[in-house]
């Protein structure tokens, strides 16, 4: 019985998902993995952290482009790597998703592993972010994401690799950078161990579903991390299994829940953290609502465009990680000019 398990492609999606999450949710729960605190935290931004943050998308490129050389990895007509770009979605959706990730005090990714540690800020906030994330794809908002996704721009060219050198330059430059800062600001040899590891992790995603599972007479989407589409996945999966069956996201978002909780209970780190005021409730759900549309209109999260995408040097996935970052830092930057504001943010 468990053999026949195994030979049904979803299936082995499914446990392809849940092997990357456990990797991811150790890693990304020790390293304490997170954009928002390396450039938007409320004390000024956390160069150790982007340290660590910047090496694990460095490895990732490096690790993506080999693999796409080598044909390990097969990401043609991949949405990332469409010539068509969606620009006004990609643009506003990373500004709304960095200014929720503020007011949350963390990214979707950095609140999935914090609800698997007890803390139910984080797990309201994943709740409302998968609610809201499912109607922008195919509920009452799905008008505005084919709205603002109805301007595009031809691109030359959907990805930097395109450009001679540049699969192993850019990420050389993003390393250097990164090595310069874990000197000057003392990251963790841990952490960073880590973030190499985060990295390879998804190049293993692209590489186990565009060639190693895929199957031609029924393909599977080709996805590595990610937690925008996976969490809508999950929470539809939740409502109606039945009509629905787990795949790749599912077991992806099963595997971070479960390796962040037993590696916070293996380092005593579980703790039942809640809101203190009405203020903080309203403010936490506002940030979900905006990282939850935000996701779905620039084509994912700090890690699904930020980290996967940018690994194939996508365009369209550099833009909605520099517009994630530009909208976390414009709201921080306003919060930190408005005391009345800025309490408890």
């Amino acid at each position: 019985m468990l053999f026949e398990y195994f030979e049904t492609d979803l299936n082995l999606q499914l446990i392809f998902g849940l092997i990357l999450g456990l990797l991811f949710g150790f890693a990304a729960q020790i390293s304490r993995f997170c954009l928002n605190r390396s450039v938007a935290a409320k004390n000024g931004p956390d160069f150790a952290g982007l340290a660590v943050w910047l090496t694990a998308l460095g490895v990732a490129i490096i690790a993506v482009q080999i693999a796409t050389t080598t044909g390990f990895a097969a990401l043609e007509g991949h949405r990332y790597l469409s010539n068509d770009v969606p620009v006004i979605a990609i643009l506003t959706g990373g500004v709304m998703f960095g200014a929720g990730m503020v007011l949350t005090r963390g990214c979707v990714t950095r609140l999935t592993v914090l609800a698997a540690t007890g803390n139910l800020r984080a797990v309201m906030v994943v709740v409302v972010f998968a609610i809201t994330a499912h109607a922008m794809l195919k509920g009452v908002l799905s008008p505005l994401r084919v709205g603002l996704g109805q301007t595009t721009i031809d691109l030359p060219f959907p990805s930097l690799a395109f450009i001679q050198g540049a699969g192993f330059v850019i990420p050389f430059i993003i390393l250097v950078t990164a090595f310069w800062l874990a000197r000057r600001f003392n990251a963790a040899p841990l952490h960073l161990f880590l973030s190499v590891v985060i990295g390879l992790v998804v190049a293993l995603g692209w590489v186990g579903t565009s060639t190693l599972l895929m199957d031609e007479f029924d393909p599977a989407p080709v996805q590595s991390l990610a937690f925008t589409l996976p969490w809508t996945e999950s929470l539809f999966w939740t409502l109606a299994s039945t009509a629905l069956p787990a795949g790749f996201g599912v077991g992806l978002i099963g595997g971070v829940l479960v390796g962040a909780f037993l590696s916070a209970a293996a380092r005593s780190e579980l703790s039942l953290v809640s809101f203190t005021d009405p203020r903080e409730t309203l403010r936490y759900g506002a940030g979900g609502i905006l990282m939850g549309a935000g996701g779905v209109l620039a084509g994912g999260c700090t890690i699904g465009a930020g980290l996967s995408g940018v690994s194939t040097l996508s365009v369209a996935a550099i833009l909605a990680l520099l517009s994630i970052v530009v909208g976390a830092v414009a709201v921080r930057f306003a919060l930190s000019g408005n005391r009345a504001v800025q309490v408890g943010v």
